[in-house]
């Protein structure tokens, strides 16, 4: 019955897109077919579902095959888009339908059907892609909502107490009949003639695998030494590149030799199944011990480095035997989750056998927690390095009490049963514990190769490079991370397809392919325009006869239009369509209008400078008060350089709406003014020649317009008079005024005139008062009478009566 629902409203959205009959509705026999087999497996899934009987792992294969469907779903979604737009487009080029009761050409609406018809039927798959798309998407959510509601439960499920001695003995039973059957096994299979005969056969390769294994185990770690010396003939003597490039060989290697030593035993058949399934996971549990050695032998070498410093060369080598030990732990877990494969054992069994685990595996994590601790005569030291590493010892805090938590909880959790919740989160944090170990080691080895190659040394360790190589090391390993914390593979899968479909933002779908494309197109846009900015800036435009102030502008101009043009081509590329966003960004601009008019004006103002130039890069101007030149403008504001060698922000839009001064505009000539003044009773005609030699006589002043002498007037003490004389260069006005009044006073001296000076007698009356007289009578004495009265106290007072009334001044 859902079925035939499904076919019909199928075949009415086939009528609703406007085909002209059922007929040409159809789809092809191939396509037909497979929607057929489509619509079965999913008819099928809605049933496993709704029962919900299956298993995990029938769960996950009709997974699969509904995942496979929805990827061809989702090609069909975007097949003909080109073909779509250009019917169309031919279409629109028609104009529009003639409306009921009107009629158009017979050609054209020939043409007009024809082109309706090829364009709904291109519409058809796509749109039953697109439902069937949905359907697929629906399904895998509800596969996935169960798998995880079952591990949920699972997890949480509470089982019998390893602490209680009644599951004592039977787990001892479980574990002595495994090892006895595993070894009965081996030896009924090492006395059949099939396995002799095996032997003859394979005894070749039998016997070179072996000694392959035994060579590598046993030479591995010196043929990487050798190897290492052959290395570092290449050069980076002292930098550690090879020394880890080393480290890895003496870890490749051996494990090559435990591989082909587990070949070996696998070609000769002894083994039986149980024999088979533990050796087959041997290679693996290999890979872990080296891999853990290899950290702490990584840890043990970075002993001297920044971030452990804290840790003295005992506490180091303690760790390492640490690290082994959580190896040797991962190991027993994975021999005891196999245990419960092969025998299949009670649930009582099984927490005995993993509860010691768990425990001893906490206990080394609290151990590591410990370890981290300052030792006191180290505290001191440590201090700068603190100070530098700061992120690195809070992340490094932040673990130790992780540790700490877990190490508590875990034990606790097992005790009452929680033996699932416990190793779920246990041997996770191991793992998570020695990942963070292995990024650190990864990033300083990759900062080292970097430093080696830029010259940079240790430095690069400390640079910008080095902290993006860790945050992409951080994202490359988030699901790594994932899949030790309980995500299974199709989560991450699943995660990654939505992320290739992209997300909606305000009608605007963005996903990784359109946005790397459009920072790529973006990022190549902005080099071209900083390449083109350069060779105006150092190539172009020095050769021309444009001043500093407009190269300065035409290259910020280029510079704004070169990065306006990347942008939009960026997004024209990527294929994003922003005309949904024209009401957003509206209200957006209306929003900035009020919150940021300041941010606004300046930058108005600063394209009002760039283009119309009232001010240039190099001008000599007085703004507000603060004198300087300007040394840059941007869009937002203009950097003043003062004479005292200071830089002054100025916003554009200071420079727009208020009073500048600009004494270099255009050009440099500027004008100097010289004042001195000679004594009563000077010559003034004299004065005036001797002047105007010196005016004259200076390289710096233009003959025309020439210098002029002023008599400016009599002053109280002075004829004044003034120079007044056009410079070539107004920026030399105070060397010019320095060397002139030099002039002056030479040739004054000279020819006898003198430049005076202003003298003062003053006269006070009631100066008693300053001489802190006391008594009314002495008032009327001379100033000059002495007395033998104790001077007052305090400062003394003057009116303006005071300094007016008596005799006056005197010159």
């Amino acid at each position: 019955m859902l079925r035939q629902v499904r076919l019909f409203l199928v075949l009415t959205v086939l009528c609703l897109v406007g085909l002209g009959g059922i007929a040409s509705a159809q789809l092809t026999d191939r396509q037909s077919e497979y929607y057929q087999s489509w619509v079965t497996t999913a008819d099928r899934a809605e049933s496993v579902i709704r029962v919900n009987r299956a298993s995990n792992a029938a769960l996950e294969n009709l997974r699969s095959e509904i995942n496979r469907y929805r990827e061809d779903f989702n090609k069909a979604r975007g097949a003909n888009t080109d073909r779509l737009q250009t019917l169309e487009s031919q279409l629109k080029a028609l104009g529009a339908k003639p409306a009921e009761g009107e009629s158009e050409p017979e050609d054209i609406a020939k043409l007009r059907a024809h082109l309706e018809n090829q364009l709904n039927s291109l519409r058809v798959p796509r749109i039953i892609s697109e439902e069937a798309f949905s359907r697929a998407n629906g399904l895998i959510s509800e596969i996935d909502r169960i798998i995880r509601d079952r591990q949920k439960k699972e997890m949480l499920s509470r089982g019998p107490s390893p602490l209680n001695p009644i599951y004592w003995g039977p787990a001892w039973t479980d574990v002595k009949e495994a090892t006895r059957s595993l070894i009965n096994e081996t030896i009924k299979n090492l006395q059949t003639d099939v396995v002799h005969e095996r032997i003859r056969e394979r005894g070749l390769g039998i016997f070179v695998l072996m000694i392959i294994s035994a060579v590598l185990l046993l030479y591995g770690r010196r043929w990487s030494e050798m190897g290492g010396a052959y290395l570092r003939s290449f050069g980076g003597q002292g930098s550690g590149v090879w020394t880890f490039v080393i480290s890895l060989l003496r870890i490749l290697l051996p494990w090559l030799g435990v591989l082909a030593l587990v070949s070996a035993v696998v070609l000769t058949g002894v083994l039986g199944l149980r024999g088979t399934l533990l050796v087959q996971h041997i290679p693996y549990w290999a890979a872990i011990i080296f891999y853990f050695d290899w950290i702490g032998r990584q840890v043990y070498l970075m002993g001297a480095a920044q971030n452990f410093k804290r840790l003295s060369a005992g506490k180091i080598r303690e760790l390492r035997v640490y690290i082994d030990l959580l190896a040797l732990m991962l190991i027993l877990h994975e021999l005891a989750l196999l245990f419960e494969q092969i025998e299949n054992i009670s649930d009582a069994t099984r927490a005995v056998v993993g509860f010691p685990i768990i425990l001893a595996t906490a206990l080394l994590l609290l151990r590591v927690r410990q370890i981290r601790q300052i030792e006191p005569q180290q505290a001191q030291a440590d201090q700068d390095t603190t100070r530098r590493a700061a992120g690195f010892s809070q992340l490094v805090e932040f673990l130790r009490r992780a540790l700490f938590l877990l190490g508590i909880a875990t034990p606790v959790l097992a005790a009452f049963g929680y033996i699932n919740a416990a190793e779920a989160i246990v041997f996770p944090a191991v793992k998570t514990l020695v990942l963070i170990a292995a990024l650190v080691i990864v990033q300083r080895f990759i900062s080292t190769v970097y430093g080696w190659l830029s010259g940079q040394g240790d430095a690069a360790r400390d640079s910008l490079f080095s902290v993006l190589v860790g945050f992409a090391l951080a994202i490359l390993t988030l699901p790594i991370l994932a899949l030790y914390w309980g995500a299974r593979e199709t989560d991450l899968l699943e995660a990654w397809s939505r992320l290739l479909l992209g997300f909606d933002i305000g009608g605007v779908t963005i996903s990784p392919s359109n946005f790397l494309t459009f920072v790529a197109i973006f990022a190549i846009g902005y080099a071209l325009t900083r390449l083109l900015q350069s060779g105006l800036r150092n190539s172009l435009l020095p050769k021309t006869n444009i001043d500093p102030g407009g190269q300065n502008a035409i290259v910020s101009g280029t510079g704004y239009v070169g990065v306006f043009l990347a942008a939009l081509v960026a997004i024209m590329v990527a294929g994003f369509d922003l005309s949904s966003l024209a009401i957003v960004a509206g209200a957006l601009s209306v929003g900035i209008g009020f919150g940021l008019q300041t941010i606004v004006s300046n930058f108005v103002s600063g394209i009002i400078l760039l283009v119309e130039r009232p001010i240039s890069k190099g001008d000599w101007i007085d703004v507000n008060g603060m004198m300087g030149y300007v040394r840059d403008i941007s869009v937002r504001s203009t950097r003043i350089e003062t004479f005292d060698r200071t830089d002054v922000i100025v916003p554009n839009s200071d420079l727009i709406s208020g009073v500048v001064t600009n004494y270099t505009r255009g050009n440099t000539i500027g004008r100097v003014i010289v004042s001195v003044g000679v004594a009563y009773g000077t010559d003034t005609r004299k004065v005036e020649t001797i002047l105007g030699e010196i005016a004259n006589g200076h390289p710096m002043v233009l003959a025309n317009p020439a210098p002029s002498v002023v008599f400016q007037g009599f002053g109280a003490d002075s004829l004044d008079f003034e120079i007044r004389a056009i410079l070539r260069d107004v920026n030399w006005v105070l060397s010019v005024k320095s060397d002139m009044n030099h002039e002056i006073n030479r040739r004054f001296v000279d020819e006898g005139i003198e430049i005076p000076f202003a003298q003062r007698d003053v006269w006070l009356r009631n100066a008693e008062v300053l001489r802190g007289e006391n008594s009314p009578a002495s008032a009327s004495d001379s100033p000059t009478t002495e007395t033998t009265s104790e001077p007052r106290s305090g400062p003394v007072d003057l009116t303006e009566a005071d300094m007016d009334s008596g005799d006056g001044d005197e010159l």
